[in-house]
């Protein structure tokens, strides 16, 4: 991975103010979709206008100017981020998503889950080598589904610049993250 503070990455911080602000639009339901998890629901996120728009554009201003060549979005609430901020970054979109969900050619990855695995798709001719991407999940994942697109992403030969989303195991692999509102475990 290169530096992509030094080609145009703004690793703009959010005021404490702010953090405070968006977390209040993330609900925590305890046990779901299994006993022990805490998953957080960004419904009320995407519902406000405000913190929706704040959210895409935030996460835009940080990567104008990084060279970015295609966004890859992680089904299904990578879409839902990575689409509008590929529109304003003025590139493409890529959809990596569960097996069987994509018509064409596919690579595919294992990953863990909290409470498993599962296996992640690309089309095989969805990126090209040398290509800068960046990687959108959720903007609370435990990095698992982050950390195996990455692998798909690498194995079509192209680079990861960043990922906005994901936590430690996402880092431990050397990829740079962007989180806007990081939450306890």
């Amino acid at each position: 991975m290169s530096d992509p503070t030094s080609e145009g990455f703004q690793p703009t911080t959010l005021a404490p103010a702010q953090v405070t602000w968006l977390k209040q639009f993330i609900r925590t339901i305890p046990d779901y979709p299994q006993p022990g998890i805490l998953f957080r629901d960004i419904t009320p996120l995407l519902q406000d206008a405000a913190a929706l728009r704040f959210s895409i554009e935030t996460l835009a201003s940080r990567y104008r100017g990084a060279r970015i060549d295609q966004v890859v979005g992680i089904e299904s609430r990578g879409f839902i981020f990575g689409t509008p901020l590929a529109y304003l970054l003025n590139v493409g979109f890529v959809p990596v998503r569960k097996q069987g969900k994509l018509p064409y050619q596919t690579m595919q990855q294992e990953y863990a889950l909290e409470y498993g695995s599962a296996i992640l798709e690309i089309h095989t001719d969805a990126v090209r080598p040398g290509q800068r991407v960046l990687v959108v999940d959720d903007l609370l994942a435990t990095g698992g589904t982050t950390e195996g697109t990455v692998k798909l992403v690498e194995g079509l030969g192209a680079e990861v610049v960043s990922a906005a989303a994901g936590t430690g195991r996402v880092r431990a692999i050397g990829i740079l993250i962007t989180d806007l509102a990081r939450m306890p475990k």
